[in-house]
Parts: structure tokens; sequence; C-alpha cells
């Protein structure tokens, strides 16, 4: 969960978005480092009365600036493609749920039982109860077991939506006539929240996304219920 003046990501509640973040901070830090040093190079050059006669020609110096930036491209480039490798595998997955996304609202279908699917709605300000966040608290939250490989088929019913959560390290475009698949696992128990991330139309910041990640004989009982309601 997001909080006022928070300038880095939400802590992690699923493998990927910790490779995530170690990667970010591998990518921060070369950036400090390069950065660091052209300050340097531009101050050094700026202040110092010396000169170099030499300067319009030397052949180590072409060396060092032409492999450097090869080498560091490289340090990037390898942890980027193992993550992004990562993030595509759907390994055998214990639940699968089927997220639409509408104008302006996302509905779900739990697609291993036979009638367990609903709507999800935002809860309007004047209805929040103390503890709920506003614009992000929905009428029925997605329910999933921990520690349990989870994919999500996303697709869309009018227009363009994209199904994100921050801190399980997902996002999801959700196309009209189109099905794409996504999956996580969620390390930890807990409630994450998230938004539509692709401007869907006037309240496109009026449908969140709440997942629920409880253990797996709270979510049976949950299911349970939710089958003899249907």
């Amino acid at each position: 969960m997001a909080h006022p003046s928070q300038l880095g990501f939400q802590d992690a509640a699923s493998p990927v978005m910790e490779e995530l973040l170690h990667f970010h901070d591998h990518a921060l830090m070369i950036v400090f480092l390069i950065s660091t040093l052209v300050l340097y190079i531009i101050v050094a050059m700026v202040t110092t009365k010396l000169t170099n006669k030499f300067i319009l020609d030397s052949q180590e110096i072409e060396i060092i600036w032409t492999l450097l930036p090869a080498i560091i491209l490289i340090l990037i480039a390898l942890p980027s493609l193992r993550i992004l490798y990562l993030m595509d595998e759907i390994n055998d997955p214990h639940l699968t749920i089927k997220a639409m996304g509408h104008q302006w609202y996302w509905s779900y279908e739990y697609t291993d039982y036979e009638d367990l699917g609903f709507d999800s709605y935002m809860i309007p300000t004047q209805d929040l109860t103390p503890g709920q966040f506003r614009l992000l608290e929905t009428d029925h939250r997605m329910v999933i077991p921990v520690e349990s490989p989870i994919r999500v088929l996303v697709s869309a019913e009018d227009v363009l939506h994209s199904w994100a959560v921050p801190s399980l390290g997902v996002k999801m475009d959700a196309v009209p006539g189109r099905l794409n698949q996504t999956a996580f696992i969620t390390s930890r128990p807990g409630v994450f929240y998230g938004q539509c991330s692709e401007i869907c139309g006037a309240n496109h910041s009026f449908m969140p996304i709440v997942v629920e990640a409880v253990p797996l004989e709270h979510f049976e009982n949950w299911s349970f219920i939710m089958l003899q309601d249907a």
C-alpha cells in the first residue's frame, strides 16, 4: 500500500516484484555512478587552468569510452532479460481467474468453478467505513489463496483497460476481443490495491482493483459461501 510522500516502490508481495525491486536498485546504482563521473568531468574541465596539446588525438581514451558503455549496457540487459522471461513463465497454475474490464468496473470469473463470478465496483466515498481507502475500496474483492500460482486472463468488453497491481508486479492490458494472460504468486497474506492503468473514459480513475490473499483454508470457505449464494 502506497503512503503519502512515498518516493520508492510499494513493498513487494510476490517473487517477481522482489526481482524487479532488486533490478531497479541495480540500474539506479549504475545511473548514479555514471552521473557522478560525468559531473566530475564537467566540473574539472570548467575549473582547471591546465591544457593538453594532445587532447584531439588519444587512442586509449577512445577505446575506453567505446568499450565501457557497451559493458554497462550488458550489465543492465542481462538481468533485465532474465526478469522478462521470469514474468512470462506460467507453470501449472492452481487457480485461473478471468478479469473483464468494463466502463467502469471489473468483473471476475473463477473458471475452475462452475458458477463463481461477480462484478467489482468502487465503493462511493459516502459509503466508506472507518479504515477503508477512498477511490481504492471495492464492494467485492478478488480473493486468492496465498503462495499459490495464480493465472489471470485479462480482456475487456468495451474499450482498452489495464489490470495493474503494483505490489504484485502485475500489469496487463485488457483489449476488447483479445485474451491476454499474466501470472503471479503472493508471498504473504494481505490486501493489495491497484487501479486501471489505461485511460478508458470519464470514470477511468474510479475502477480500482483489490486483491485479497488469504490462507488456502480461508479461500475454500469463501468459495463455498460464494457458491451457495450464487
